[in-house]
């Protein structure tokens, strides 16, 4: 076998294992499990971190008149929120999709602000957030783009629920992908 033969065999070998499925749940678990860990470098206070996980050229508040541009300015903005002195914001993914560039993705889910202002009214907001990530060159998921919905005043139940729906792995969010094949 010659080379540039055994050379096109190992490129359509490489394609076909990034069609396969396993390939793609590998990917979805990935950034599932980044979302998770975005998520703690806020309730952890880590600003470092959660840099780490945010691209240089990052749009925030992308779905709004007023978009946040690059990290710097998402950091300067997110300072506060990081530090968790005046509000508290927890979030985590309920669902996460592929492109068909194998290194897009997008996850959504909850999010819950809780104001820590001593009789805050209301005291928790519920919003929803959607988040794209890309996976750079040296294979690390960032986000690229980030935006979320305004939210209500969320009640005790919505709090409630917002706690029971968290979950440590993608296993059943991919479960429910495979039923709706």
């Amino acid at each position: 076998m010659g080379k540039p033969l055994l050379a096109a065999l190992l490129a359509l070998a490489a394609l076909a294992a990034q069609a396969r499925p396993g390939a793609t749940v590998s990917a979805r678990c990935e950034v599932w499990q980044r979302e998770l860990s975005f998520a703690r470098t806020v309730e952890r206070h880590d600003a470092a971190a959660f840099a780490e996980h945010v691209d240089a050229d990052a749009v925030f508040d992308a779905n709004t008149a007023h978009p946040l541009r690059g990290r710097a300015a998402i950091l300067r903005r997110w300072a506060p929120i990081i530090a968790g002195k005046a509000v508290r914001l927890r979030w985590y993914p309920a669902w996460v999709v592929l492109a068909g560039d194998p290194a897009t993705a997008l996850s959504s889910g909850p999010a819950l602000v809780e104001d820590l202002t001593p009789g805050a009214r209301p005291r928790y907001l519920l919003l929803s957030f959607s988040t794209v990530w890309h996976r750079g060159a040296d294979g690390a998921w960032r986000v690229m783009f980030d935006g979320g919905s305004d939210g209500h005043p969320a009640s005790a139940q919505e709090v409630a629920d917002f706690e029971a729906g968290r979950r440590a792995d993608c296993a059943p969010e991919l479960a429910a992908l495979a039923l709706r094949r």
